[in-house]
Protein backbone atom coordinates (compact mmCIF):
# COMPACT_ATOMS: atom_id res chain seq x y z
CA UNK A 1 0.00 0.00 0.00
CA UNK A 2 1.42 3.36 -0.96
CA UNK A 3 -0.20 5.06 2.57
CA UNK A 4 0.04 4.58 6.29
CA UNK A 5 -2.68 2.23 7.74
CA UNK A 6 -5.12 4.59 8.92
CA UNK A 7 -5.59 3.13 12.12
CA UNK A 8 -1.87 2.49 13.74
CA UNK A 9 0.11 4.48 11.09
CA UNK A 10 1.93 1.30 10.36
CA UNK A 11 3.74 1.00 6.98
CA UNK A 12 3.85 -2.21 6.64
CA UNK A 13 1.06 -4.61 5.01
CA UNK A 14 0.87 -8.04 3.45
CA UNK A 15 -1.23 -9.75 0.71
CA UNK A 16 -4.07 -12.34 2.39
CA UNK A 17 -7.43 -13.45 1.49
CA UNK A 18 -9.97 -12.95 4.12
CA UNK A 19 -14.17 -13.16 4.53
CA UNK A 20 -15.85 -9.96 2.87
CA UNK A 21 -19.39 -9.01 4.44
CA UNK A 22 -21.44 -6.59 1.92
CA UNK A 23 -24.51 -5.75 3.93
CA UNK A 24 -27.60 -3.28 2.86
CA UNK A 25 -30.85 -3.42 5.11
CA UNK A 26 -31.88 -5.94 5.90
CA UNK A 27 -30.05 -7.69 3.15
CA UNK A 28 -26.13 -9.61 3.42
CA UNK A 29 -24.06 -11.09 1.08
CA UNK A 30 -20.70 -12.49 2.43
CA UNK A 31 -17.87 -13.76 0.11
CA UNK A 32 -14.57 -15.82 1.14
CA UNK A 33 -11.39 -15.70 0.36
CA UNK A 34 -11.13 -12.23 -0.74
CA UNK A 35 -7.86 -10.76 -2.02
CA UNK A 36 -7.04 -7.99 0.27
CA UNK A 37 -3.86 -6.50 2.31
CA UNK A 38 -3.51 -6.58 6.15
CA UNK A 39 -1.47 -4.17 8.39
CA UNK A 40 1.49 -6.11 9.69
CA UNK A 41 0.92 -4.38 13.25
CA UNK A 42 -2.95 -3.86 14.15
CA UNK A 43 -4.16 -6.55 11.35
CA UNK A 44 -6.66 -3.83 9.79
CA UNK A 45 -8.30 -4.85 6.57
CA UNK A 46 -7.86 -3.20 3.35
CA UNK A 47 -9.87 -4.27 0.17
CA UNK A 48 -9.27 -3.18 -3.24
CA UNK A 49 -11.99 -0.79 -4.56
CA UNK A 50 -12.21 -3.57 -7.96
CA UNK A 51 -13.34 -6.35 -5.45
CA UNK A 52 -15.59 -4.25 -3.30
CA UNK A 53 -17.36 -3.17 -6.87
CA UNK A 54 -17.35 -6.73 -8.16
CA UNK A 55 -18.67 -7.94 -4.54
CA UNK A 56 -21.76 -5.10 -4.82
CA UNK A 57 -22.63 -6.17 -8.31
CA UNK A 58 -22.91 -9.22 -7.14
CA UNK A 59 -24.76 -8.39 -4.04
CA UNK A 60 -27.62 -6.02 -6.33
CA UNK A 61 -27.35 -8.92 -8.77
CA UNK A 62 -28.87 -11.41 -6.44
CA UNK A 63 -31.38 -9.14 -4.24
CA UNK A 64 -32.71 -6.01 -6.43
CA UNK A 65 -32.64 -7.64 -10.22
CA UNK A 66 -35.89 -8.21 -11.24
CA UNK A 67 -35.76 -11.22 -13.32
CA UNK A 68 -37.87 -10.69 -16.93
CA UNK A 69 -39.94 -13.55 -18.45
CA UNK A 70 -38.70 -14.71 -21.79
CA UNK A 71 -41.39 -14.55 -24.38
Amino acid sequence: MDKPCSFCGNNSFRETHSQYTYEHEVYSLVVDEVPCEQCTYCNELYFTTDSAAIIQKAFVDKYFRVKRKKK
